[in-house]
Protein backbone atom coordinates (compact mmCIF):
# COMPACT_ATOMS: atom_id res chain seq x y z
CA UNK A 1 0.00 0.00 0.00
CA UNK A 2 3.01 2.68 0.33
CA UNK A 3 3.95 2.10 -3.01
CA UNK A 4 0.84 3.23 -3.49
CA UNK A 5 0.52 6.59 -1.59
CA UNK A 6 0.53 10.03 -3.14
CA UNK A 7 4.18 11.58 -2.78
CA UNK A 8 3.53 15.11 -4.40
CA UNK A 9 0.42 17.48 -3.49
CA UNK A 10 0.52 21.03 -5.11
CA UNK A 11 -2.05 23.18 -4.02
CA UNK A 12 -2.39 25.89 -6.62
CA UNK A 13 -3.57 29.34 -5.66
CA UNK A 14 -3.10 30.99 -1.71
CA UNK A 15 -5.54 33.15 -0.13
CA UNK A 16 -8.11 31.70 2.46
CA UNK A 17 -8.59 28.66 0.39
CA UNK A 18 -5.32 27.85 -0.37
CA UNK A 19 -3.42 28.05 3.26
CA UNK A 20 -5.86 27.11 4.84
CA UNK A 21 -5.66 23.68 2.66
CA UNK A 22 -1.75 23.59 3.40
CA UNK A 23 -2.06 24.25 6.90
CA UNK A 24 -4.44 21.35 7.45
CA UNK A 25 -2.31 19.18 5.00
CA UNK A 26 0.51 20.04 7.00
CA UNK A 27 -0.93 18.86 10.43
CA UNK A 28 -2.54 15.94 9.67
CA UNK A 29 -0.26 14.83 6.90
CA UNK A 30 3.09 16.13 7.89
CA UNK A 31 6.00 16.76 5.15
CA UNK A 32 6.73 13.02 6.21
CA UNK A 33 3.92 11.87 3.91
CA UNK A 34 3.82 14.01 1.02
CA UNK A 35 5.79 17.09 -0.20
CA UNK A 36 3.61 19.92 -0.09
CA UNK A 37 4.19 23.14 -2.52
CA UNK A 38 1.88 26.02 -2.76
CA UNK A 39 2.09 27.98 -5.79
CA UNK A 40 0.97 31.24 -5.67
CA UNK A 41 1.58 34.86 -7.54
CA UNK A 42 1.78 38.24 -5.98
CA UNK A 43 0.93 39.80 -9.12
CA UNK A 44 -2.51 37.97 -8.95
CA UNK A 45 -5.04 39.41 -6.66
CA UNK A 46 -6.83 37.12 -4.32
CA UNK A 47 -10.59 38.43 -3.25
CA UNK A 48 -10.03 38.55 0.30
CA UNK A 49 -13.07 39.98 1.52
CA UNK A 50 -14.49 37.39 3.45
CA UNK A 51 -14.04 38.26 6.82
CA UNK A 52 -16.85 36.59 8.94
CA UNK A 53 -16.97 33.25 10.07
CA UNK A 54 -19.41 30.28 11.86
CA UNK A 55 -18.71 28.59 14.91
CA UNK A 56 -17.51 25.45 12.79
CA UNK A 57 -13.89 27.70 12.81
CA UNK A 58 -13.36 26.52 16.00
CA UNK A 59 -12.95 22.86 15.09
CA UNK A 60 -10.43 23.70 12.49
CA UNK A 61 -8.42 25.94 14.73
CA UNK A 62 -8.35 23.43 17.76
CA UNK A 63 -7.15 20.59 15.00
CA UNK A 64 -4.40 23.00 14.09
CA UNK A 65 -3.83 23.56 17.58
CA UNK A 66 -3.90 27.19 17.61
CA UNK A 67 -3.45 29.86 20.41
CA UNK A 68 -6.77 32.02 19.95
CA UNK A 69 -5.41 34.99 21.77
CA UNK A 70 -3.02 34.62 18.85
CA UNK A 71 -4.89 34.21 16.48
CA UNK A 72 -6.80 36.80 17.08
CA UNK A 73 -4.28 39.48 17.81
CA UNK A 74 -2.64 38.42 14.58
CA UNK A 75 -5.70 38.75 12.57
CA UNK A 76 -6.41 41.95 13.79
CA UNK A 77 -9.66 39.99 14.67
CA UNK A 78 -12.68 40.09 16.98
CA UNK A 79 -15.53 37.82 18.39
CA UNK A 80 -18.94 37.14 16.72
CA UNK A 81 -22.28 35.77 18.57
CA UNK A 82 -24.76 35.87 15.58
CA UNK A 83 -25.55 38.12 12.19
CA UNK A 84 -28.49 41.42 12.68
CA UNK A 85 -30.74 41.32 9.84
CA UNK A 86 -32.22 44.84 9.71
CA UNK A 87 -34.78 45.53 6.99
CA UNK A 88 -35.12 42.24 5.65
CA UNK A 89 -38.85 40.71 6.12
CA UNK A 90 -39.98 43.88 6.08
CA UNK A 91 -39.07 47.65 6.19
CA UNK A 92 -38.24 49.23 9.77
CA UNK A 93 -37.64 45.78 11.48
CA UNK A 94 -34.82 43.80 13.09
CA UNK A 95 -34.48 40.65 14.17
CA UNK A 96 -30.84 38.45 15.42
CA UNK A 97 -29.38 35.44 14.51
CA UNK A 98 -27.91 34.14 17.37
CA UNK A 99 -25.21 31.06 17.56
CA UNK A 100 -25.87 28.48 20.41
CA UNK A 101 -28.91 27.61 21.93
CA UNK A 102 -32.53 29.37 22.35
CA UNK A 103 -33.12 28.39 26.45
CA UNK A 104 -32.97 24.68 27.31
CA UNK A 105 -35.30 21.78 25.88
CA UNK A 106 -37.52 20.71 28.80
CA UNK A 107 -38.86 17.34 29.39
CA UNK A 108 -37.42 16.07 26.35
CA UNK A 109 -39.57 18.87 23.96
CA UNK A 110 -37.21 21.22 22.18
CA UNK A 111 -37.65 24.71 23.99
CA UNK A 112 -39.00 26.51 20.48
CA UNK A 113 -42.25 24.66 21.32
CA UNK A 114 -42.89 25.86 24.45
CA UNK A 115 -41.88 29.48 23.19
CA UNK A 116 -44.78 29.17 20.25
CA UNK A 117 -47.18 28.03 22.92
CA UNK A 118 -46.22 31.00 25.00
CA UNK A 119 -46.38 33.30 21.96
CA UNK A 120 -49.87 32.36 21.22
CA UNK A 121 -51.04 32.68 24.12
CA UNK A 122 -50.04 36.55 24.30
CA UNK A 123 -46.45 36.61 25.73
CA UNK A 124 -44.76 39.36 24.79
CA UNK A 125 -40.83 38.19 24.79
CA UNK A 126 -39.29 37.59 21.93
CA UNK A 127 -37.30 34.12 21.08
CA UNK A 128 -34.18 35.99 21.27
CA UNK A 129 -34.68 37.32 25.06
CA UNK A 130 -34.07 33.39 26.03
CA UNK A 131 -30.47 33.51 23.68
CA UNK A 132 -27.79 34.59 26.46
CA UNK A 133 -25.73 34.85 22.72
CA UNK A 134 -28.44 37.82 21.27
CA UNK A 135 -28.98 39.43 25.15
CA UNK A 136 -24.93 39.75 25.17
CA UNK A 137 -24.65 40.63 21.52
CA UNK A 138 -27.46 43.49 21.94
CA UNK A 139 -25.30 44.75 25.34
CA UNK A 140 -22.00 44.50 23.19
CA UNK A 141 -20.92 42.13 25.88
CA UNK A 142 -18.75 38.78 25.15
CA UNK A 143 -16.83 36.01 27.12
CA UNK A 144 -15.84 32.56 26.45
CA UNK A 145 -17.79 29.66 28.19
CA UNK A 146 -16.49 29.19 31.24
CA UNK A 147 -16.73 25.75 33.21
CA UNK A 148 -20.23 26.99 35.17
CA UNK A 149 -21.79 23.58 35.35
CA UNK A 150 -25.64 24.42 33.57
CA UNK A 151 -25.39 27.73 33.54
CA UNK A 152 -25.97 29.54 29.95
CA UNK A 153 -22.15 30.87 30.46
CA UNK A 154 -20.97 27.31 30.00
CA UNK A 155 -22.50 27.01 26.39
CA UNK A 156 -21.59 30.19 25.14
CA UNK A 157 -21.21 29.50 21.27
CA UNK A 158 -18.82 32.47 19.24
CA UNK A 159 -17.05 32.89 15.81
CA UNK A 160 -14.86 35.36 14.69
CA UNK A 161 -14.25 38.40 12.27
CA UNK A 162 -10.99 38.98 10.69
CA UNK A 163 -8.85 40.12 8.10
CA UNK A 164 -8.81 37.97 5.26
CA UNK A 165 -5.59 38.68 3.92
CA UNK A 166 -3.93 38.46 7.69
CA UNK A 167 -5.25 35.70 7.89
CA UNK A 168 -3.88 33.99 4.93
CA UNK A 169 -0.45 35.28 5.87
CA UNK A 170 -0.80 33.95 9.61
CA UNK A 171 -1.61 30.62 8.14
CA UNK A 172 0.82 30.33 5.42
CA UNK A 173 3.76 31.04 8.46
CA UNK A 174 2.14 27.99 10.36
CA UNK A 175 2.17 25.67 7.03
CA UNK A 176 5.81 27.03 6.06
CA UNK A 177 6.91 26.05 9.70
CA UNK A 178 6.09 22.91 9.19
CA UNK A 179 7.22 21.86 5.75
CA UNK A 180 5.01 22.71 3.23
CA UNK A 181 6.88 24.97 0.22
CA UNK A 182 5.54 28.26 -0.99
CA UNK A 183 6.41 28.53 -4.92
CA UNK A 184 6.32 32.23 -6.27
CA UNK A 185 5.18 32.60 -9.91
CA UNK A 186 2.43 32.93 -12.47
CA UNK A 187 0.78 29.54 -14.07
CA UNK A 188 0.78 29.54 -17.56
CA UNK A 189 0.29 26.23 -18.76
CA UNK A 190 -1.66 22.92 -17.14
CA UNK A 191 -0.44 19.47 -18.43
CA UNK A 192 -2.21 17.09 -18.81
CA UNK A 193 -0.92 12.95 -19.65
CA UNK A 194 -1.89 11.92 -22.38
CA UNK A 195 -3.56 8.33 -21.67
CA UNK A 196 -6.17 9.38 -18.99
CA UNK A 197 -6.42 13.14 -18.96
CA UNK A 198 -5.15 13.54 -15.60
CA UNK A 199 -2.80 16.80 -14.34
CA UNK A 200 0.74 15.80 -14.02
CA UNK A 201 2.29 19.65 -14.23
CA UNK A 202 1.76 23.16 -14.26
CA UNK A 203 4.36 25.01 -15.67
CA UNK A 204 5.20 28.89 -14.84
CA UNK A 205 6.23 32.12 -16.89
CA UNK A 206 9.41 31.12 -16.34
CA UNK A 207 9.22 27.69 -17.32
CA UNK A 208 9.92 25.75 -14.40
CA UNK A 209 7.42 22.71 -13.98
CA UNK A 210 5.85 21.50 -10.90
CA UNK A 211 5.15 18.14 -10.63
CA UNK A 212 2.19 16.73 -8.71
CA UNK A 213 -0.34 13.54 -8.18
CA UNK A 214 -3.09 15.39 -6.50
CA UNK A 215 -3.72 18.74 -7.34
CA UNK A 216 -5.63 21.16 -4.89
CA UNK A 217 -7.75 24.07 -6.98
CA UNK A 218 -7.91 27.41 -4.76
CA UNK A 219 -7.39 29.40 -8.04
CA UNK A 220 -10.39 31.75 -7.11
CA UNK A 221 -13.56 31.87 -9.57
CA UNK A 222 -11.48 31.47 -12.26
CA UNK A 223 -11.03 27.33 -11.79
CA UNK A 224 -7.85 27.28 -13.49
CA UNK A 225 -7.57 23.38 -13.31
CA UNK A 226 -11.55 22.32 -12.61
CA UNK A 227 -12.91 24.38 -15.06
CA UNK A 228 -10.33 25.97 -17.24
CA UNK A 229 -8.65 22.61 -17.80
CA UNK A 230 -10.76 19.51 -16.79
CA UNK A 231 -13.93 21.24 -18.20
CA UNK A 232 -16.11 20.60 -14.72
CA UNK A 233 -19.37 22.71 -15.90
CA UNK A 234 -20.97 25.13 -13.71
CA UNK A 235 -24.50 24.83 -12.05
CA UNK A 236 -26.23 28.58 -12.12
CA UNK A 237 -28.43 29.60 -9.16
CA UNK A 238 -28.40 33.24 -10.19
CA UNK A 239 -32.58 32.61 -10.51
CA UNK A 240 -32.54 31.75 -6.71
CA UNK A 241 -30.07 33.92 -6.03
CA UNK A 242 -30.03 36.99 -8.32
CA UNK A 243 -26.87 39.47 -6.46
CA UNK A 244 -24.37 38.99 -8.73
CA UNK A 245 -22.05 41.70 -8.15
CA UNK A 246 -20.59 43.19 -4.90
CA UNK A 247 -18.56 46.26 -3.86
CA UNK A 248 -16.62 46.47 -0.56
CA UNK A 249 -14.90 49.13 1.03
CA UNK A 250 -12.56 49.03 4.42
CA UNK A 251 -13.43 51.96 6.68
CA UNK A 252 -12.58 53.83 9.86
CA UNK A 253 -14.18 52.93 13.24
CA UNK A 254 -15.50 56.50 13.90
CA UNK A 255 -18.43 56.88 15.94
CA UNK A 256 -19.35 53.12 15.16
CA UNK A 257 -20.32 50.59 17.81
CA UNK A 258 -17.78 47.69 18.51
CA UNK A 259 -20.15 44.97 18.12
CA UNK A 260 -20.06 41.74 18.76
CA UNK A 261 -21.93 40.68 15.77
CA UNK A 262 -22.20 40.90 12.02
CA UNK A 263 -24.99 43.30 10.71
CA UNK A 264 -26.69 42.75 7.51
CA UNK A 265 -28.97 45.34 5.84
CA UNK A 266 -31.20 44.96 3.34
CA UNK A 267 -30.81 47.82 0.78
CA UNK A 268 -33.15 48.40 -2.46
CA UNK A 269 -31.03 45.79 -4.82
CA UNK A 270 -29.72 43.75 -2.25
CA UNK A 271 -27.80 43.92 1.09
CA UNK A 272 -25.16 45.58 3.28
CA UNK A 273 -22.53 44.04 5.49
CA UNK A 274 -20.83 45.49 8.38
CA UNK A 275 -17.93 43.56 10.63
CA UNK A 276 -16.37 45.30 12.96
CA UNK A 277 -12.43 44.88 13.37
CA UNK A 278 -9.54 45.82 15.76
CA UNK A 279 -8.60 48.14 13.34
CA UNK A 280 -10.89 48.83 10.79
CA UNK A 281 -14.51 47.78 9.52
CA UNK A 282 -15.58 46.03 6.63
CA UNK A 283 -18.53 47.08 4.55
CA UNK A 284 -20.07 45.78 1.43
CA UNK A 285 -22.72 46.10 -0.67
CA UNK A 286 -23.98 43.18 -2.62
CA UNK A 287 -26.19 43.37 -5.17
CA UNK A 288 -28.42 42.70 -8.45
CA UNK A 289 -27.13 44.19 -11.84
CA UNK A 290 -30.61 44.00 -12.94
CA UNK A 291 -31.58 46.20 -10.82
CA UNK A 292 -29.13 48.57 -9.46
CA UNK A 293 -25.66 49.90 -11.31
CA UNK A 294 -22.18 49.70 -10.81
CA UNK A 295 -22.01 53.55 -9.98
CA UNK A 296 -25.35 53.97 -8.01
CA UNK A 297 -24.01 50.51 -5.56
CA UNK A 298 -20.99 52.18 -4.77
CA UNK A 299 -22.34 55.49 -3.98
CA UNK A 300 -24.70 53.76 -1.64
CA UNK A 301 -22.12 51.55 -0.05
CA UNK A 302 -20.22 55.09 0.52
CA UNK A 303 -22.91 57.01 1.98
CA UNK A 304 -23.61 54.29 5.04
CA UNK A 305 -20.02 53.98 6.40
CA UNK A 306 -19.40 54.39 9.93
CA UNK A 307 -16.47 56.01 9.55
CA UNK A 308 -13.95 57.83 6.88
CA UNK A 309 -13.23 55.15 4.10
CA UNK A 310 -10.01 53.62 3.99
CA UNK A 311 -9.61 52.61 0.50
CA UNK A 312 -11.42 52.74 -2.97
CA UNK A 313 -13.85 50.94 -3.38
CA UNK A 314 -13.32 47.57 -4.51
CA UNK A 315 -15.88 45.77 -6.95
CA UNK A 316 -16.59 42.00 -7.42
CA UNK A 317 -18.38 39.91 -9.87
CA UNK A 318 -19.70 36.94 -9.40
CA UNK A 319 -22.31 33.95 -10.13
CA UNK A 320 -23.59 31.90 -7.60
CA UNK A 321 -23.90 28.72 -7.74
CA UNK A 322 -21.26 25.37 -7.49
CA UNK A 323 -18.93 23.65 -10.17
CA UNK A 324 -20.89 20.46 -10.95
CA UNK A 325 -18.57 18.57 -9.92
CA UNK A 326 -15.71 19.79 -7.29
CA UNK A 327 -13.21 16.59 -7.67
CA UNK A 328 -12.28 15.63 -10.93
CA UNK A 329 -9.60 12.97 -11.90
CA UNK A 330 -6.80 14.50 -9.45
CA UNK A 331 -8.09 17.58 -8.81
CA UNK A 332 -9.78 19.02 -5.81
CA UNK A 333 -11.60 22.27 -6.11
CA UNK A 334 -11.79 24.53 -3.28
CA UNK A 335 -13.14 27.70 -2.10
CA UNK A 336 -14.39 30.09 -4.89
CA UNK A 337 -13.10 27.68 -7.57
CA UNK A 338 -15.73 25.11 -6.14
CA UNK A 339 -18.38 26.92 -6.64
CA UNK A 340 -19.72 30.69 -4.61
CA UNK A 341 -22.92 31.67 -2.20
CA UNK A 342 -22.74 35.20 -1.05
CA UNK A 343 -21.23 35.99 2.18
CA UNK A 344 -25.14 36.21 3.66
CA UNK A 345 -24.60 33.65 6.59
CA UNK A 346 -20.47 33.56 6.42
CA UNK A 347 -20.23 30.46 4.95
CA UNK A 348 -17.30 30.99 2.55
CA UNK A 349 -14.84 29.80 4.82
CA UNK A 350 -17.46 26.68 5.92
CA UNK A 351 -17.12 25.66 3.16
CA UNK A 352 -13.72 25.30 2.22
CA UNK A 353 -13.16 23.79 6.23
CA UNK A 354 -15.81 21.33 5.02
CA UNK A 355 -14.10 20.44 1.87
CA UNK A 356 -11.06 19.74 3.47
CA UNK A 357 -12.09 17.87 6.58
CA UNK A 358 -14.33 15.82 3.75
CA UNK A 359 -11.09 15.39 1.19
CA UNK A 360 -8.95 14.02 4.35
CA UNK A 361 -11.92 11.00 5.01
CA UNK A 362 -11.60 10.26 1.29
CA UNK A 363 -7.94 11.24 0.66
CA UNK A 364 -7.02 8.66 -2.51
CA UNK A 365 -4.45 6.92 -2.85
CA UNK A 366 -2.30 7.05 -6.60
CA UNK A 367 -5.43 5.08 -7.86
CA UNK A 368 -8.11 7.41 -7.34
CA UNK A 369 -10.84 5.34 -6.57
CA UNK A 370 -14.07 6.21 -8.77
CA UNK A 371 -16.19 5.23 -5.48
CA UNK A 372 -14.55 8.15 -3.19
CA UNK A 373 -14.71 10.38 -5.76
CA UNK A 374 -17.99 10.21 -6.39
CA UNK A 375 -18.87 10.25 -2.66
CA UNK A 376 -16.83 13.33 -2.40
CA UNK A 377 -18.76 14.99 -4.77
CA UNK A 378 -22.17 14.30 -3.38
CA UNK A 379 -21.59 15.26 -0.42
CA UNK A 380 -20.21 18.37 -1.75
CA UNK A 381 -23.42 19.10 -3.74
CA UNK A 382 -25.40 18.03 -1.00
CA UNK A 383 -23.93 20.69 1.72
CA UNK A 384 -24.36 23.68 -1.05
CA UNK A 385 -27.46 23.07 -2.00
CA UNK A 386 -28.33 22.74 1.98
CA UNK A 387 -26.66 26.18 2.30
CA UNK A 388 -28.30 27.59 -0.74
CA UNK A 389 -31.38 26.98 0.54
CA UNK A 390 -31.04 28.99 3.88
CA UNK A 391 -29.79 31.82 1.94
CA UNK A 392 -32.97 31.88 -0.29
CA UNK A 393 -35.15 31.88 2.23
CA UNK A 394 -34.08 35.35 3.55
CA UNK A 395 -34.49 36.64 0.00
CA UNK A 396 -37.67 34.74 -0.52
CA UNK A 397 -39.34 35.02 2.74
CA UNK A 398 -40.39 38.45 2.77
CA UNK A 399 -43.34 40.83 3.22
CA UNK A 400 -41.11 43.70 1.21
CA UNK A 401 -42.11 44.48 -2.40
CA UNK A 402 -41.33 48.06 -2.49
CA UNK A 403 -38.56 47.50 -5.16
CA UNK A 404 -38.20 45.32 -8.33
CA UNK A 405 -35.55 43.16 -6.51
CA UNK A 406 -37.81 42.41 -3.19
CA UNK A 407 -40.83 41.87 -5.77
CA UNK A 408 -38.87 39.20 -7.40
CA UNK A 409 -37.42 37.53 -4.49
CA UNK A 410 -40.93 37.77 -3.20
CA UNK A 411 -42.73 36.02 -5.87
CA UNK A 412 -39.83 33.72 -7.32
CA UNK A 413 -40.80 29.80 -7.24
CA UNK A 414 -38.30 27.97 -4.52
CA UNK A 415 -36.97 24.49 -4.65
CA UNK A 416 -38.54 21.99 -3.54
CA UNK A 417 -36.52 21.02 -0.63
CA UNK A 418 -37.55 24.39 0.74
CA UNK A 419 -41.14 23.82 -0.10
CA UNK A 420 -40.85 21.21 2.38
CA UNK A 421 -39.76 22.99 5.36
CA UNK A 422 -42.06 25.78 4.73
CA UNK A 423 -44.96 23.00 5.02
CA UNK A 424 -43.53 21.31 8.24
CA UNK A 425 -42.68 24.48 10.23
CA UNK A 426 -45.77 26.24 8.78
CA UNK A 427 -48.26 23.81 10.79
CA UNK A 428 -46.48 23.16 14.40
CA UNK A 429 -43.55 25.23 14.32
CA UNK A 430 -41.36 21.70 13.84
CA UNK A 431 -37.78 21.45 11.65
CA UNK A 432 -36.14 18.86 10.91
CA UNK A 433 -32.21 18.85 10.51
CA UNK A 434 -31.31 16.44 7.26
CA UNK A 435 -28.43 14.16 8.19
CA UNK A 436 -25.36 16.48 8.80
CA UNK A 437 -26.87 19.82 7.26
CA UNK A 438 -25.01 22.74 8.33
CA UNK A 439 -27.66 24.94 9.90
CA UNK A 440 -29.22 23.17 12.73
CA UNK A 441 -33.52 23.76 14.40
CA UNK A 442 -32.45 26.74 16.13
CA UNK A 443 -30.80 28.89 13.37
CA UNK A 444 -33.89 27.86 10.49
CA UNK A 445 -36.42 29.22 13.30
CA UNK A 446 -34.45 32.21 13.94
CA UNK A 447 -34.36 33.35 10.66
CA UNK A 448 -37.85 32.12 10.15
CA UNK A 449 -39.97 33.64 13.27
CA UNK A 450 -37.03 36.64 12.18
CA UNK A 451 -39.01 36.84 8.65
CA UNK A 452 -41.88 36.76 10.00
CA UNK A 453 -43.42 33.20 9.54
CA UNK A 454 -45.26 32.25 12.38
CA UNK A 455 -46.84 29.06 12.94
CA UNK A 456 -50.32 28.17 12.88
CA UNK A 457 -49.76 26.00 15.80
CA UNK A 458 -47.62 24.80 18.22
CA UNK A 459 -46.51 20.91 18.84
CA UNK A 460 -49.01 19.81 21.25
CA UNK A 461 -46.71 17.68 23.53
CA UNK A 462 -46.00 20.58 25.42
CA UNK A 463 -49.57 20.87 26.76
CA UNK A 464 -48.29 18.12 28.95
CA UNK A 465 -47.07 20.95 31.05
CA UNK A 466 -49.59 22.86 32.67
CA UNK A 467 -49.32 26.78 32.39
CA UNK A 468 -48.52 27.86 35.67
CA UNK A 469 -44.99 25.79 35.61
CA UNK A 470 -44.08 26.48 32.01
CA UNK A 471 -44.77 30.11 32.80
CA UNK A 472 -42.43 30.11 35.85
CA UNK A 473 -40.22 28.00 33.86
CA UNK A 474 -40.01 30.43 31.64
CA UNK A 475 -39.89 33.68 33.67
CA UNK A 476 -36.94 31.43 35.71
CA UNK A 477 -34.96 31.31 32.38
CA UNK A 478 -35.29 34.73 31.40
CA UNK A 479 -34.18 35.78 34.52
CA UNK A 480 -31.13 33.17 34.69
CA UNK A 481 -30.14 34.55 30.75
CA UNK A 482 -30.31 38.14 32.26
CA UNK A 483 -28.29 37.72 34.95
CA UNK A 484 -25.73 35.73 33.16
CA UNK A 485 -25.72 38.28 30.18
CA UNK A 486 -24.74 40.91 33.14
CA UNK A 487 -21.23 38.91 34.34
CA UNK A 488 -19.99 39.12 31.05
CA UNK A 489 -17.56 42.16 30.19
CA UNK A 490 -17.86 44.48 27.25
CA UNK A 491 -16.63 43.34 23.92
CA UNK A 492 -13.56 45.49 23.52
CA UNK A 493 -12.52 45.39 27.27
CA UNK A 494 -12.07 41.80 26.46
CA UNK A 495 -9.85 42.14 23.34
CA UNK A 496 -7.80 44.91 25.55
CA UNK A 497 -7.83 42.10 28.01
CA UNK A 498 -6.80 39.37 25.96
CA UNK A 499 -5.88 39.76 22.55
CA UNK A 500 -5.47 43.05 21.29
CA UNK A 501 -3.20 43.54 17.98
CA UNK A 502 -0.09 45.17 18.74
CA UNK A 503 0.48 48.79 17.43
CA UNK A 504 1.48 48.92 14.28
Amino acid sequence: MDGNRIRKIVIVGGGTAGWMTAAAFAKILGPRYADITLVESEEIGIVGVGEATIPQINIYNRMLGLDEDDFVRETQGSFKLGIEFVDWGKKNHTYFHPFGPFGVDMDGVSFHAYWLRMMHGGDPRLVTDYSLTSVAASQNRFMRPVNAGNSPLSRIAYAFHFDASLYARFLRRYSQARGVKRQEGKITKVHQRSEDGFIESVELESGQKIEGELFIDCSGFRGLLIEQTLKAGYEDWTHWLPCDRAVAVPCAHGDGEFTPYTRSTAREAGWQWRIPLQHRIGNGYVYSSQFISDDEAAAKLMANLDGEALADPRPLRFVTGRRKKAWVKNVVALGLASGFLEPLESTSIHLIQSGIARLLTLFPSRDFEPADIERYNFMIAREFAQVRDFIILHYHLTERDDTPLWEYCRSMDVPETLKEKYRIFESHGRIFRDNDELFNDTSWFAVMIGQGLVPRSYDPVVEAMDEATLRARMNELHSVIGNCADQMPGHADFIAMNCAAKAA
